[in-house]
């Protein structure tokens, strides 16, 4: 399904710092946790979005309702919610990770 159609593009999350380099930001969004990993632009789409750690989409440009999820501005992630947030991604970390295929060319995810 194209990022396009999905329910995710319309929404309006209000992304936190996560302080990780891989998955920058997050959002609590209808009682679940959104993270968005940051991929090796241009090789792979610019992020992947988990929801509860399920790859949902991967999108080059984020919907306007999603606002600027990479802006400095933002605000930190609540003391204590790092390990909730981010573990179910922690091994997610090179693209393609999430469906058993993860990129190992070292010009791009090495």
């Amino acid at each position: 399904m194209p990022a396009h159609e999905t329910p995710e593009t319309h929404a309006q999350p209000r992304w936190r710092r996560t302080g990780n380099a891989y998955f920058p930001v997050a959002a609590a969004v209808d009682g679940q946790w959104w993270v968005l990993r940051i991929n090796s632009f241009p090789d792979h789409p610019l992020w992947t979005l988990f929801v509860n750690g399920v790859r949902r989409l991967d999108i080059d440009d984020a919907p306007p309702s999603w606002g600027e999820p990479a802006a400095r501005s933002a605000p930190a992630l609540e003391p204590g919610l790092h390990a909730e947030v981010l573990n179910p991604v922690r091994g997610l970390v090179a693209y393609g990770s999430e469906v058993g295929e993860p990129c190992d060319n070292p010009f791009c995810c090495g």
